[in-house]
């Protein structure tokens, strides 16, 4: 009976190999990670994604999207003493010198200068106080709920600075949408003049992803402190698919990135589902010829996903009151699921007819837009 048994469990076990769980088949150095699309949001991959972990200079893809959307790209920002003082990775700023915010944007991102973060802290918000307060604000814009920005840079000085791979993940997604810091997330080396000296200033991106390891990559940023040990975030594209990963205290983060992504290409892929589909050969004479859906789905799925993919509809029961107040602009949604999980949604609207304008109308200009 004993043998019989150890002779199932070996059958079982090469059964398993044959078919390993994809989930399961990749693993990753890091204390938290997390991979997500960047169109939908749809979360890949993820280890312990949600737990509050310092985040280094990661933080600083904050401070760069709010300098980017304050409007003062190219205003002169003069170098504070306290700038200058902050320790750490540094751009080697001048005390009083004067420098366009771009360059500062750029030195914080590829160069992670320190005294970057707090020249735009104090040129954007203020004070370090008052652009800590906007980080926050605009963290709780996102949807970032387990986050809590002290600082504009990340250091180690403040116990209340954390976030998650989950919200890191939410924020780079967000900051992606900005044509602006795609450009500055995804250079390579960037020049920034120096006002004291006959050269210019010379920065190498320090994102190994973008400069050499991966050729997919598109942008990102580093970082690292004693106390929360190498954090990193980066963007990759292959195909049409857009990819983010987000990795915090890792041993070995540039493979555990491109672990994360080609598991990601390889088992992923986005596709377009007509949404206009669902409202058409309606049975209901008042909605049928009526209804228009404004956006198609676009959705990343695996190949077994493709199968248990479907659209519903939901739409509200015709009022007898409409005909006084007219058929409201919205009258259902469209729901998108994977097998039983509904993972997208969007509106239904009702074609407004058009009255026909009287020879009175056209007489008066009723109707007219001229």
């Amino acid at each position: 009976m004993r043998r019989q048994w150890f002779i199932w469990m070996i059958v079982l076990c090469f059964f398993c190999s044959l078919f390993p769980n994809e989930a399961k088949a990749m693993s990753v150095s890091a204390k938290s990670a997390i991979l997500m699309e960047q169109t939908t949001g749809r979360v890949l991959f993820e280890k312990d994604a949600h737990t509050k972990r310092r985040i280094a200079s990661i933080t600083k893809i904050m401070t760069a999207i709010l300098a980017i959307e304050s409007g003062k790209w190219e205003e002169l920002v003069t170098v504070s003493e306290r700038a200058v003082r902050t320790e750490g990775s540094s751009i080697y700023l001048k005390q009083g010198e004067k420098i366009e915010l771009k360059h500062l944007v750029y030195g914080l991102m590829l160069r992670s200068g320190n005294d970057a973060a707090v020249a735009i802290a104090e040129h954007v918000g203020g004070s370090v106080e008052g652009f800590v307060f906007l980080m926050n604000e605009k963290a709780a814009e996102i949807g970032m709920t387990n986050t809590q920005f002290a600082n504009p840079h990340g250091l180690d000085d403040a116990e209340n600075h954390y976030s998650t791979a989950y919200d890191m993940a939410l924020l780079m997604r967000y900051a992606m949408h900005n044509e602006q810091f795609r450009e500055v997330s995804g250079t390579k080396l960037y020049r920034a003049p120096n006002p004291t000296e006959d050269w210019d200033r010379v920065w190498r991106n320090k994102n190994k992803l973008l400069t050499h390891l991966y050729e997919y990559c598109t942008g990102g940023k580093t970082g690292y402190t004693k106390r929360a040990k190498r954090t990193l975030v980066t963007t990759a594209s292959k195909d049409g698919l857009e990819l983010i990963a987000v990795t915090i205290n890792a041993g070995d983060d540039w493979n555990d990135h491109i672990a994360m992504y080609e598991h990601g290409f390889a088992h992923y892929e986005l596709v377009k589902i007509k949404a206009d589909t669902i409202v058409k050969d309606i049975d209901d004479p008042f909605y049928d010829h009526h209804l228009f859906v404004a956006r198609d789905f676009i959705y990343p799925v695996t190949k077994k996903e493709e199968s248990l993919i479907r659209l519903e509809r939901k739409l509200l029961r015709p009022q007898e009151r409409w005909k006084e107040t007219g058929v409201p602009s919205v009258v259902g949604r469209a729901e998108l699921y994977i097998g039983n999980e509904k993972v997208d949604d969007a509106p239904i609207f009702y074609k407004q007819e058009k009255k026909k304008r009287s020879f009175f109308d056209w007489l008066l200009g009723v109707g007219s837009d001229g």
